[in-house]
């Protein structure tokens, strides 16, 4: 089987899963949007990913996400940047980034404020909301209860337009339970923020339960690229 033929098959594969899991709910799979993070895959997979069909494409390290853009210029797709940033990284990722969904303090903002500026160009931002239990070490986002300061703060910025909310469920934590959480953060959310109504949640092994309680974005890996390259 060639490359190709091996992202086509994934792709087949998690769209299938995306279309059964909004069906459960009465949802219509065109709801959904599909980032495919292609972090340590070369930009060759990224240029058949394009061909494929695909035109959202996530990375999570800075550096990686830098030289695998240049690589892709004219490609066409819409790059977002979905791991953990350095403020000092903050006005380079912005230089290149669509979209970047892990806004999760407000040190961040002048940077992303700066490189969107020089960019010309509006960046949409997705805060990064914690789901951890109260107390507990794990994945990074602004607990709940920071939510509505981080949201106004990045409204006030110049050059970011605030777009939505996205969350990682917590490592040994039913991924369920966690979007159930996370439903109810977002619709208190667009109470206050009703044009920012993105949601990217879930991963390849959690797509449906984030799917089933209104996720408009999730964020594919494995299940559509296969294992990550042992040479990172």
């Amino acid at each position: 089987m060639s490359r190709r033929e091996e992202l086509a098959d994934g792709l087949a594969g998690v769209r299938r899963r995306i279309a059964a899991a909004c069906a459960e709910v009465g949802r219509d799979a065109e709801e959904v949007g599909l980032t495919v993070v292609t972090k340590f895959f070369p930009a060759t997979d990224v240029r058949l990913l394009a061909e494929l069909g695909v035109t959202d494409v996530g990375e999570n390290r800075h550096q990686e996400a830098e030289a695998k853009v240049a690589e892709c210029a004219g490609v066409g797709v819409r790059w977002h940047f979905v791991g953990g940033l350095q403020s000092k990284k903050a006005a380079a990722v912005a230089a290149y980034a669509d979209v970047v969904e892990s806004v999760d303090r407000a040190k961040l903002l002048p940077g992303l404020s700066r490189g969107a500026t020089a960019r010309g160009r509006e960046l949409d931002c997705l805060v990064q909301v914690s789901l951890d239990p109260p107390g507990a070490e794990g994945r990074s986002g602004v607990p709940p209860e920071g939510l509505a300061d981080l949201a106004e703060r990045v409204t006030a910025t110049e050059g970011l337009r605030l777009r939505g909310l996205m969350a990682v469920a917590p490592l040994g934590v039913d991924a369920a339970e966690a979007f159930d959480r996370l439903a109810a953060v977002a619709a208190d959310f667009r109470t206050e923020h009703p044009t920012a109504d993105w949601l990217s949640a879930g991963m390849s092994g959690d797509l449906e339960a984030a799917v089933t309680r209104g996720a408009t974005h999730v964020r594919i890996g494995s299940a559509v690229l296969g294992p990550r390259p042992s040479i990172k």
